[in-house]
């Protein structure tokens, strides 16, 4: 009975630890309520009824094992209680629910699915944007997550404070979306893009910027737990990663630096 119990005790500890990891350099701001799930931890805006950031662990790992077929099951999200927003507030509006944190990175169990689709992780979204640039930009970060093992993700709206509400709602639509991404396999690099909630046919590295742009338009603090030294390197110089590592072990993401090259992007790679 006794090594059961031990056996039960490190199952529970291992879990609490793998939330944990999903605010591993902190939280980018204060919010009315933080949600930590199984897939990913979120700051949800009482005032915007939505997430305001999202932030998870994506692995390789994750991504190979058996995939759990989409659920497209929207639903309240059952730890909101204030206002609470419903599938039905998006009917007839012309926008998208579209995933902050995307259905296609919670493929690896039926609860991260079941949660993807909890109302508190949707935005609305212009169709041409979420099924347009967004969902590019999405695939490109799996693409990259399989090449290098682990990423840390980070994404959410960006408002500006006289957007328009989503149909008889008071729900506001967003002006754009950020995501950042932190490559966590040694050597570490990042990258940031900022999205204009509207169609386009414009290449990904059109809207790479940096870390640094994204906190002064959203007033959050990315990586607060992170030492000082990476955080400054990353988001306020050109070096593509942190340390002294020479220029031949950048190879995160190398085909898109090469596309940031030829576009007159690779600035803003930190």
């Amino acid at each position: 009975m006794r090594y059961f119990c031990l056996i039960l005790l490190a199952f529970l500890l291992s879990f609490c630890i793998y939330a944990e990891d999903h605010l591993l350099y902190g939280i980018p701001s204060e919010t009315d309520i933080c949600l930590k799930r199984e897939g990913f931890a979120l700051g949800y805006s009482h005032k915007n009824r939505q997430a305001v950031w999202i932030c998870y662990v994506l692995e390789r790992s994750n991504l190979l094992r058996e995939q759990v077929k989409r659920s497209n099951k929207f639903q309240p999200d059952p730890a909101i209680s204030f206002r609470p927003v419903h599938p039905q507030d998006y009917s007839k509006t012309g926008y998208d629910r579209g995933h902050l944190a995307p259905a296609a990175d919670m493929t690896y169990s039926l609860d991260t699915m079941m949660q993807s689709f909890f109302m508190s992780n949707i935005s609305p979204q212009i169709p041409g944007c979420n099924r347009g640039i967004w969902k590019r930009i999405e695939n490109q970060v799996r693409k990259w997550a399989m090449k290098e093992g682990m990423l840390y993700v980070i994404t959410g709206p960006i408002f500006n404070g006289n957007e328009k509400t989503l149909g008889k709602t008071d729900i506001p639509i967003p002006e754009a979306f950020y995501k950042i991404v932190l490559d966590m396999t040694p050597p570490m690099k990042m990258i940031a893009f900022i999205v204009p909630n509207q169609s386009s046919k414009r290449r990904i590295p059109f809207f790479a910027v940096s870390v640094d742009e994204v906190e002064s338009i959203t007033g959050y603090d990315f990586f607060s737990t992170m030492e000082n030294h990476c955080r400054t390197s990353w988001k306020n110089s050109p070096p593509f990663l942190c340390g002294e590592a020479p220029a031949t072990e950048i190879h995160i993401f190398s085909d898109f630096l090469a596309l940031s090259i030829y576009f007159g992007l690779a600035k803003y790679w930190i």
